[in-house]
């Protein structure tokens, strides 16, 4: 007897064979029709090639290039939790980008007389008279305007690095520009993270040429002895030096207190410049290639869709012939009555003569 495995017998009723379904194949008329089209509409499509090659060739010429520079800042956090990392490098970001790093590097490198940076109402606006005077507030505002929208920084990844970029027409204050923020940003950072020894060492030496001053001034008047020098200006001497001695030990106290604890609870942040600013070779944009190709697509696409509202406007014209024959030469056909068809005619005597012949019969 034979016996069959079940496993071999999978198709059932139950379980059918999976139904063969071909996928999508193009008939040779489908070919032969796209071909005809492209055929009949070529000379359409290469002028509109022609004219979207004409329109990208005139803007390179005319748009001005842009010059990105860019460069590197490392953020070193110390003693900060790791999940607040993201959150530090993100509130440095905010502070390169301030406003205040802004106006110190459009100071320090006179960008509000910039034609570029202080040229910013477009002309249809001083055209129409909507435009404000030219002022020294609204040039440095107009110049830190135009400053934010060119600057821009961002992460690196999960990293510590911030890349800073910054766009010019000239590459050579593109870069400028850029290593100006990073030096700002850093000695700001260094700042805020330490006092200002200059003017610690200036105070210092204050307070302490005051206190040797009414100290001496003491002495004298102790050595001096004479009558004219009573208790009481001898008293006056002496608080006063006493008074400028802790003036100079508070001082010095100060200082300690706060150098201790800027170490103790210092923010760490060690902002250093990881790679510096160098004028770019090329430009960033427009980039040639890329709008080569995006016109020759337009024109391509262009020169299909002239193709085909040609081809309705054919047929449309085409159905309305058909529906009305012989109105271009001028004549208006209307049918006849039945009496008067040649068909009918005919039908009409030949009934007759079988009817005569019957008779006679």
């Amino acid at each position: 007897m034979l016996q069959t495995n079940s496993t071999d017998n999978w198709i059932t009723r139950d379980n059918p064979a999976p139904e063969f379904r071909p996928g999508p194949v193009v008939s040779l008329a489908e070919v032969l029709a796209v071909l005809a089209f492209i055929q009949r509409h070529l000379l359409i499509t290469l002028l509109a090639c022609s004219a979207a090659l004409g329109v990208a060739i005139l803007y390179l010429v005319i748009v001005v290039p842009t010059f990105t520079a860019k460069a590197q800042l490392i953020v070193n956090s110390k003693g900060v939790d790791a999940a607040a990392v993201s959150t530090v490098v993100e509130t440095q970001i905010g502070i390169i980008k301030s406003e205040g790093i802004a106006n110190a590097v459009i100071e320090k490198l006179g960008l509000a007389q910039d034609p570029e940076f202080a040229t910013s109402q477009g002309m249809v606006s001083r055209l129409l008279g909507w435009a404000r005077g030219e002022t020294k507030v609204g040039g440095a505002r107009y110049a830190l305007e135009s400053f934010e929208r060119k600057f821009s920084a961002k992460r690196l990844g999960p990293t510590f690095l911030i890349e800073i970029a910054f766009d010019s027409r000239d590459p050579n204050r593109a870069a400028q520009i850029l290593n100006a923020v990073a030096e700002k940003y850093i000695s700001r950072q260094m700042d805020a993270a330490f006092l200002d020894e200059t003017w610690v060492k200036k105070r210092s030496n204050e307070l302490s040429t005051q206190a040797l001053a009414a100290q001496k001034a003491l002495e004298d008047s102790k050595n001096r002895k004479e009558p004219a020098d009573s208790t009481a200006t001898i008293d006056k001497l002496a608080a006063a030096a006493e008074s400028s001695k802790n003036a100079y030990d508070n001082f010095r106290h100060m200082v300690r207190k706060m150098e201790a604890t800027q170490q103790q609870s210092s923010p760490g942040f060690d902002a250093s410049l990881v790679t510096g600013a160098s004028p770019p070779l090329r430009a960033s944009s427009p980039r040639p290639r890329g709008v080569v190709v995006i016109a020759i697509v337009g024109g391509l696409l262009l020169g299909i869709a002239m193709g085909l509202l040609r081809d309705l406007y054919d047929r449309i014209r085409t159905s309305e012939q058909k529906a009305r024959p012989g109105a271009e030469d001028g004549r208006i056909e209307r049918s006849l009555p039945d009496e008067l068809r040649p068909d009918h005619q005919f039908e009409a005597s030949v009934k007759a003569t079988s009817v005569r012949l019957t008779g006679s019969g």
